[in-house]
């Protein structure tokens, strides 16, 4: 299994949101960094993306099963 980011990355693009704002708004930039190579982050960030970008949990993780 797999957690995916790429929702994240898509709706800071559609929302038209730098990650210079993720920064200002306390998102630290070894954590953004961090889910861009695909790492663990806790749920405490995800909950402070989803404020960030008045989003839901979907717009900013994926789940991707393992192949079987």
């Amino acid at each position: 299994m797999k957690i995916s980011y790429a929702p994240l990355f898509d709706t800071m693009q559609r929302k038209n949101i730098s990650t210079y704002k993720l920064f200002k708004e306390g998102i630290n930039s070894a954590t953004y960094y961090r889910m861009k190579d695909g790492g663990n982050v806790n749920v405490d960030t995800i909950a402070k993306l989803c404020k960030i970008l008045n989003c839901s949990v979907s717009e900013i993780i994926e789940y991707i099963p393992d192949e079987d």
